[in-house]
């Protein structure tokens, strides 16, 4: 579990532990609505907010320092009526490497489809069981893909829980007349696709690489760094064993994968040898297409860095 794991950073600070689990980053930007009374959207900002702190996500206790770091970017496009909005959710998380101040990308991702009803002062709630309205859905939903991950990364595919319970709220959400919860709606990268493609078996060995990358390969790099990054590198070879198979042809979760690492990944192998370099480009030109430029340096040690 990702509590066991995560002791290991900071039992000298889990006593007095809460039951908040994220340190959060909300932030709404209505600069495309104009003429529009803006103090909703100071208030909306305000109650999810309090929704996502309020909530409790987990029956599991987080000291302060445990708490998941996450950012939503909510860009409101459009105002259809006087409480109806659509627009842009970006979501971010991110966790912290052991023995090292650095904090790692764990998921960055674009929902285009955002729309959503919201009535000043009205309670933003959310039942499990039932998909009341649209708002509180949707940020439930990628509250619990982020937990899903981030317990991912800290044991084999502990996250399963979590991930459960996003893809409960896709179902319950299958009636609903907001778009982004069926599988015909956009191109393959909405909500019901991403939890389909993580929880889907062909995609196991991609949630085995996000233990390995972490927990075996980033939180080993502090002590023992040409250990854990070779750790890295199976990380890496299980998402190519991935690709090769083509579980679909998207290949979504591959991408939502780099989406959030390919920049640090040339990081991680600035200090590796030449034959390390040139090993892991041809992976990477192989399975993340859409950054291979990115990859050039990595190509030979003399010319990368």
């Amino acid at each position: 579990m990702r509590k066991f794991f995560i002791f290991i950073y900071c039992f000298s600070l889990c006593f007095g532990a809460t039951a908040q689990e994220f340190r959060c980053n909300l932030s709404v930007n209505t600069s495309k609505i104009q003429g529009t009374n803006k103090s909703v959207f100071q208030t909306l900002q305000k109650d999810l907010n309090d929704f996502i702190s309020n909530t409790a996500w987990t029956n599991n206790k987080f000291s302060t320092y445990e708490r998941i770091e996450c950012s939503f970017f909510l860009t409101i496009t459009e105002q259809i009526g006087s409480n109806e909005f659509k627009g842009t959710l970006q979501i971010q998380s991110s966790r912290p490497v052991y023995g090292s101040s650095y904090i790692t990308p764990v998921l960055n991702f674009m929902d285009n489809e955002v729309s959503f009803t919201y009535i000043e002062y009205d309670r933003i709630e959310f039942n499990e069981q039932a998909h009341l309205n649209n708002l509180s859905s949707l940020f439930a939903f990628y509250i619990y893909v982020i937990l899903g991950l981030d317990y991912d990364t800290f044991s084999l595919r502990g996250g399963t829980e979590y991930l459960k319970k996003a893809e409960h709220i896709v179902v319950n959400a299958q009636s609903a007349i907001e778009r982004g919860w069926r599988p015909y709606e956009g191109a393959r990268n909405n909500r019901y696709w991403l939890i389909e493609n993580i929880l889907n078996h062909k995609y196991d060995a991609e949630r085995t690489a996000y233990y390995k990358y972490h927990r075996l390969g980033l939180d080993q790099m502090n002590e023992r760094i040409s250990e854990g990054r070779e750790n890295i590198t199976e990380a890496l070879l299980d998402i190519q064993k991935v690709y090769r198979e083509r579980p679909d042809i998207y290949l979504f979760f591959i991408k939502v994968f780099f989406d959030a690492k390919s920049d640090e990944i040339i990081n991680i192998y600035s200090e590796a040898t030449s034959q390390e370099c040139t090993r892991i480009y041809q992976v990477l030109a192989e399975v993340d297409k859409n950054n291979v430029k990115k990859y050039e340096k990595l190509k030979t040690k003399e010319t990368a860095f």
